[in-house]
């Protein structure tokens, strides 16, 4: 009898894949509404996020963000304002060229769900009427809405990839902080019978595209693939 392959596993929800909801429990995003000022009453890290995070105090209560590099507890941010200073949170029209920013809002409001991973950062690359054009780090430009707001500064926790981890033991703890299975068997090494790559003859998986409904067992290969065919 064949055993269930990954996804099967990971939909049933056992213990192995289900995630530590506690360490989930910052959602990183700011207020609709943000005026006056804010202090950072805070700094802590979270084993769901590869950035330390910050707690701000305001006025109408508290939210969290990644922390910016060089950022300090008992620092003032401002909200809203012309003030170009790392922490500040401002309109992506308000912000000069060439400045860099993270959590980056994809619509006016919806409080930042753009570069929120360590030692990352965007920049402001131009202004072309009402559309704000940012580059982003995977050097791709996107267009966006001049009222999106943004944080000024570069997140903190650069170079914490550079480190090697030297045994495999600390790499399978830290998988398993963020409910991800670790060490993962290779679809190609497995049976024929337990999976649809299984058997490994000349080691060339079957091009497989799997339909966007498909059950977790049958969502193998390609999936909702942008492109499919030989590239010329």
């Amino acid at each position: 009898m064949a055993k269930r392959i990954i996804q099967q596993r990971r939909g049933r929800g056992s213990n192995t894949y289900k995630v530590n909801k506690k360490a989930f429990r910052y959602k990183l995003k700011y207020p609709k509404i943000l005026d006056g000022e804010g202090t950072v009453i805070k700094l802590f890290n979270s084993t769901a996020h590869s950035a330390p995070l910050a707690k701000i105090s305001w006025k109408n209560g508290f939210f969290y963000i990644p922390a910016f590099k060089k950022m300090v507890e008992g620092q003032k941010i401002k909200f809203n304002g012309k003030e170009v200073q790392s922490g500040n949170i401002l309109s992506i029209k308000d912000i000069p060229l060439k400045t860099p920013i993270y959590d980056v809002e994809g619509k006016p409001g919806d409080g930042g769900i753009f570069i929120k991973t360590a030692g990352n950062s965007a920049i402001v690359s131009k202004i072309i009427g009402k559309n704000v054009f940012v580059l982003m780090p995977s050097k791709k430009e996107k267009k966006l809405n001049q009222n999106c707001r943004a944080i000024i500064g570069i997140i903190a926790g650069t170079g914490r990839v550079d480190k090697p981890l030297v045994k495999a033991g600390k790499n399978y703890y830290i998988k398993k902080s963020k409910g991800k299975l670790w060490p993962r068997t290779s679809a190609i090494k497995m049976n024929a019978i337990d999976h649809p790559f299984g058997s490994g003859r000349g080691k060339n998986p079957k091009s497989k595209i799997a339909k966007r409904n498909a059950p977790p067992g049958a969502k193998v290969g390609l999936l909702r693939p942008r492109r499919t065919g030989k590239r010329k």
